[in-house]
C-alpha cells in the first residue's frame, strides 16, 4: 500500500512510523523547509552575535507521556539524556508553591500538598477534599462544566497558584473557559498514573532534535521519503479509490521521484489545512458526507502562545523552571532557564500561554515582569515567537472531528477527537492510532 502523510509535525511523523511498521510505503509531504510543525527548532542570534538554536515554543512533557517516550526510543533518542526529569514543581521565585516528592501516588501528592509553602491548612485540606471527590467519581464530570466550575470549592490562593497555572499550561485555555472533563483526564494521567507519571520532562535539546528530525531519518532509513518544501495544493480522487497528491508546483511527480498517486492519504497538517483539502475533495467528488467533518474542523477556535527569549550574561534561576504570578500587566506564567537545560547560559524563555496582545507589547511587559518578580533588570530581548494558532481552545462540550474522514482519507493531530488537549502526547497518540484504521 502506498501512503501519503501530509504534514511532518509530531503527529505526522508518528503516523509515518506506524504506517511503515505496518508494511506500507510512506511518503511524507511537508510545506515548511523543516520538520516538527508547531514544535520545532528555530535559529536565532544572541545579543553578542553568538548563534543560538531556540524553539518556536517552550514545551513541557510529563512522565505519563508514554507514547512520546516510546517513539523517541524507537528512533534512537534516549529520553534519559534528552530530557531533564524533575518532580512536579509549581514553585514561584519567592520559594512558595508546590513540589511533589519522588514517591508512588497518591503518597507523592499527599506529602507534596502537606509541605506546600505559602499555603495554609485551609488551602491544603480544601485541595485534598476536592481531589478525593474527583477520584471517587472516576475523574468524570458533566461535559459542559468548566475547569473553574469544577474547582469552585477551592480557595482563591489555590486557584491562583495551582489550578490556573496548571490548567493554562496543560490546556492553553484559562480555567474559566477550559473543559473540566479534559482537565480531569490530564490530572488523572499525570497524578495517578503511576510513579513518575507526574514528573516534568524538560527538553535538553531543541524540539526538532528531540523527535521529528530523528523520526524523519528513521522513516527514510526504512524505505520511506520525507519531502520538505512541498505544500500540497489539492487531492484528486482517482479510479479504484486511489488519490493523486498535487503540490503547489502542479507537477505530477516531485523532482526527488516521489509517487503522486497513493492508496491512502493521512492528513497530519493543521486543522485549517486539512479542512481546506477535504473541502476541495468534496467539491470535486460531490461528497456531502464530508460536510460534518469539515464543519467540526472549521469551527475550532484557537489560542496563541508567545515565548519571549531574553539574555543576560551570568543570569541563572534557582530552578530550571519557575512559575510566575500572572496578571494583565505581567502576562508570563512560567520562565525556563535554558542554561540549565541545553547549556545556553544566560538565556531565559518566558512563556505566555493563551496570550493576547501585540508582540512588542508582550515583550516589554515580560521584561518588566522579570524585573519585578525575578529582580533581573539587565535582560536583552533575543527573539519573541508568537504562535497565533498554537492550540485549539479546549472548551467544555467541544465536538472535535474524528480520525476517519472518508474512505481512503483519514486525519490525525492534536485537534482530532481524543481524551487529551493539544499536547505532544495527544498528537503522537493520534498519529499512531490512525495507521491502525487501515
Amino acid at each position: 500500500m502506498q501512503v501519503a502523510v501530509i504534514g511532518a509535525g509530531w503527529a505526522g511523523m508518528a503516523a509515518a512510523i506506524a504506517h511503515t511498521q505496518a508494511g506500507r510505503q510512506v511518503t511524507v509531504f511537508e510545506a515548511a523547509r523543516t520538520v516538527g510543525g508547531r514544535a520545532r527548532a528555530v535559529e536565532a542570534t544572541l545579543p553578542d552575535g553568538t548563534p543560538a538554536t531556540l524553539d518556536n515554543g517552550q514545551h513541557i512533557l510529563i512522565g505519563a507521556y508514554a507514547e512520546c517516550l516510546r517513539l523517541m526510543r524507537l528512533v534512537g533518542m534516549d529520553p534519559d539524556t534528552a530530557l531533564l526529569r524533575l518532580p512536579l514543581t509549581l514553585q514561584f521565585p519567592d520559594g512558595q508553591g508546590l513540589q511533589l516528592p519522588d514517591l508512588p501516588p497518591p503518597l507523592d501528592a499527599l506529602l507534596g500538598i502537606a509541605r506546600a509553602k505559602g499555603w495554609g491548612w485551609g488551602d491544603k485540606l480544601a485541595l485534598l477534599r476536592t481531589a478525593t471527590g474527583w477520584q471517587l467519581r472516576g475523574f468524570r464530570c458533566e461535559p459542559q462544566i468548566s475547569a473553574a466550575q469544577l474547582c469552585a470549592s477551592l480557595t482563591p490562593r489555590l486557584m491562583a497558584e495551582f489550578i490556573d497555572p496548571l490548567c493554562v499550561s496543560a490546556l492553553n485555555t484559562p480555567a474559566a473557559q477550559a473543559s473540566g472533563q479534559v482537565f480531569l483526564r490530564v490530572l488523572q494521567d499525570s497524578l495517578f498514573s503511576g510513579r513518575g507519571g507526574s514528573n516534568l520532562l524538560l527538553p535538553r535539546t531543541d524540539l526538532g532534535a528531540l523527535f521529528p528530525e530523528p523520526a524523519a531519518r528513521w522513516v527514510t532509513q526504512n524505505g520511506g521519503q520525507v519531502l520538505t518544501g512541498q505544500r500540497v495544493q489539492r487531492l484528486q480522487p482517482q479510479p479504484g479509490g486511489r488519490w493523486q497528491v498535487v503540490c503547489a508546483s502542479g507537477s505530477a511527480n516531485d523532482a526527488d521521484g516521489a509517487r503522486s498517486v497513493f492508496d491512502h492519504i493521512t492528513l497530519a497538517c493543521t486543522s485549517w489545512e486539512a479542512s481546506r483539502l477535504v473541502a476541495g475533495v468534496a467539491s470535486i467528488a460531490g461528497l456531502a458526507n464530508a460536510a460534518p467533518w469539515i464543519a467540526q474542523a472549521s469551527a475550532l477556535r484557537f489560542e496563541a502562545i508567545t515565548t519571549v527569549y531574553v539574555h543576560a550574561p551570568g543570569v541563572r534561576l534557582p530552578l530550571p523552571m519557575l512559575a510566575l504570578r500572572n496578571t494583565a500587566e505581567h502576562p508570563a506564567q512560567f520562565v525556563f532557564d535554558r542554561g540549565q537545560l541545553d547549556g545556553s547560559h544566560g538565556l531565559l524563555a518566558f512563556v505566555v500561554s493563551a496570550s493576547d496582545g501585540d508582540r512588542s507589547q508582550i515583550e516589554q511587559q515580560v521584561l518588566r515582569q522579570a524585573a519585578s518578580q525575578l529582580g533581573i533588570s539587565a535582560l536583552k530581548p533575543v527573539q519573541s515567537v508568537v504562535e497565533k494558532r498554537a492550540t485549539f481552545a479546549c472548551t467544555p462540550g467541544l465536538q472535535r472531528p474524528g480520525m476517519q474522514v472518508m474512505p481512503g482519507l483519514s486525519a490525525c493531530g492534536d485537534y482530532v477527537d481524543g481524551p487529551y488537549p493539544a499536547t505532544l502526547e495527544g498528537a503522537v497518540l493520534c498519529g499512531t492510532a490512525v495507521a491502525a484504521l487501515h
